[in-house]
């Protein structure tokens, strides 16, 4: 079972968290106080710590900043903020994902579970140069296709050694179609592992980020030949495109 220690002073969301996780068979401790969740982290090693941004007594990101040296397991933070200032320097600190409040259980879940898969049994992750050589490699941090490189650790793309300015979810959104290169994507797969809810068949906010997406990485809309659709199917990524 899955050790998770949640720091949260919101005592009412909190116990909703708790109660999803532990519904879905995760082992769940409560923190509401900042300023002993540094030294609570460190002696338990849970397996993975759901950090609040803002927090009585010590913020998260400096209980994040105290740990990481000593703490291998994963970190998601909770923010109500999308600036990606607090992004940047939770990813600089160590943070493994963010998710963005008003909290959706069923999205933290699937965010939970897309970390586990990518690190089973918190095992060191390992830097990965180029995906293709390694395309089951569920644990990797950095995947590179061509003039294409993506850094999960640093939630950071390079196009042509330019660097390419994306938000939270349409890096997710990249990273799960690149590691899955190859592959085609139902829409059905990436609402459930992005959004933590089944498509609908009507919604089409997942083909507008796939277009804002194509538009960033100089994928013409017309004639996309890196993220292609394959009609009635969903979506595919070419690994071999991006020279």
């Amino acid at each position: 079972m899955t050790n998770v220690l949640l720091v949260e002073d919101d005592e009412k969301l909190s116990s909703l968290i708790k109660r999803y996780l532990q519904q879905q068979q995760f082992d769940v401790d409560i923190i509401h106080d900042g300023s002993i969740a540094a030294e609570a982290i460190l002696t338990s090693q849970p397996d993975l710590v759901i950090l609040d941004l803002m927090l009585p007594g010590e913020d998260g990101l400096t209980i994040c900043r105290k740990i990481r040296s000593q703490y291998k397991g994963l970190i998601i933070f909770l923010t109500a903020s999308e600036d990606d200032m607090d992004h940047v320097a939770g990813v600089e600190l160590g943070a493994d994902d963010f998710v963005i409040k008003p909290i959706q259980p069923r999205v933290l879940l699937a965010r939970i579970r897309m970390l586990l898969r990518r690190n089973p049994n918190n095992e060191p992750r390992t830097e990965l140069t180029n995906y293709q050589n390694d395309p089951l490699n569920n644990i990797c941090t950095a995947l590179c296709f061509g003039s294409l490189s993506i850094q999960y650790s640093k939630r950071t793309v390079v196009l042509d050694e330019t660097r390419i300015p994306l938000t939270t979810s349409e890096f997710d959104l990249l990273w799960l179609l690149a590691t899955h290169a190859e592959e085609v994507l139902s829409r059905d797969f990436l609402y459930k592992s992005l959004r933590g809810i089944e498509y609908d068949g009507m919604d089409r906010a997942m083909d507008t980020k796939v277009a804002n997406l194509r538009k960033k990485l100089g994928d013409n809309a017309s004639m996309s030949t890196r993220i292609i659709t394959v009609r009635g199917q969903g979506y595919l990524f070419v690994p071999d495109s991006w020279d």
